[in-house]
């Protein structure tokens, strides 16, 4: 239907609602190119075979510490873990680990292709631990936008089914912010399924609002005030298809659909000062 493509066209154009993101994009660049020269990092370690499959470690001060696994936004078809590297200083100097995970934009892969670059990273992480000097038991996965409906995907996924070694347990918790966690919309906004190219039959398999957890990780969600109804609305599908396991959601009234991210990179902030509580209980 028309209206429908229109409204929701519009509700899920965050770009749109935010004049200056084009600001908050280049200070994005500009601080994390700082973050990248003023902080010890593994830039580009290769976890898979395909030149997407990229991810960047940030080390913590301390050894056998936590690992934040952060994946990024863009409607899966845009920005890169470089732009996001200002958001890994909050948390190493906090004492945990940071690792930043690439995959390969639509429309030369499929979100259910990028599903499983992202198992790929994770399973990489988990098993080479030692390596990297972090703690395998603690790892929680947070994500923004499109990286958050990823992140829920990790934190439903059936682990040992990827990989005999792997823990169904393997993600112990998550942190999701403005994500998109029914993907049927998705398949009438046409400015994003022109890339993606999602068809009836991938939305219940690629929905973690419509799949229950692995197992009960603790997560909790953010949205910022100043989002659309639809973000609003898709951050509470999920807050109640996984009742059970969820801690909080973090008022962010002043906040829009990116400086949700500065939010999350800002200490002192109640979304990184929950983020580092939900870290801290990981066991």
């Amino acid at each position: 239907m028309k209206n429908q493509a229109e409204y929701y066209s519009q509700q899920y154009n965050a770009r749109a609602m935010i004049p200056d993101h084009p600001y908050v994009f280049t200070r994005w660049l500009k601080d994390s190119a700082h973050a990248r020269r003023t902080h010890a990092a593994l830039l580009d370690l290769t976890y898979g075979d395909d030149s997407g499959e990229r991810l960047d470690f940030f080390p913590a001060p301390r050894s056998d510490a936590p690992l934040l696994v952060f994946i990024h936004g863009g409607w899966w078809r845009s920005l890169d873990k470089s732009d996001f590297s200002f958001i890994a200083p909050a948390y190493t100097r906090a004492g945990f680990n940071v690792a930043l995970t690439n995959y390969t934009l639509a429309p030369q892969a499929s979100i259910s292709d990028i599903v499983r670059q992202q198992l790929r990273a994770l399973a990489w992480l988990y098993r080479n631990a030692e390596k990297y000097d972090f703690d395998p038991r603690r790892i929680v996965v947070a994500g923004h936008s499109a990286g958050a409906h990823l992140a829920a995907m990790m934190m439903a996924a059936i682990w040992p089914a990827f990989g005999e070694d792997l823990p169904r347990d393997l993600v112990k918790g998550g942190i999701l912010m403005s994500g998109v966690f029914d993907l049927d919309p998705i398949l009438h906004t046409d400015f994003v399924n022109v890339d993606l190219k999602l068809a009836e039959d991938d939305v219940d398999v690629l929905s973690p609002a419509r799949m229950p957890q692995a197992h009960d990780a603790p997560f909790v969600t953010a949205c910022g005030g100043l989002e659309s109804e639809e973000f609003k609305r898709q951050t509470a599908l999920l807050e109640t298809a996984w009742e059970a396991a969820h801690r909080t959601q973090v008022a962010l009234p002043d906040a829009n659909h990116l400086t949700i991210c500065d939010a999350f990179a800002t200490p002192g902030h109640a979304l990184h000062a929950a983020s580092i509580e939900l870290l801290n209980a990981t066991a």
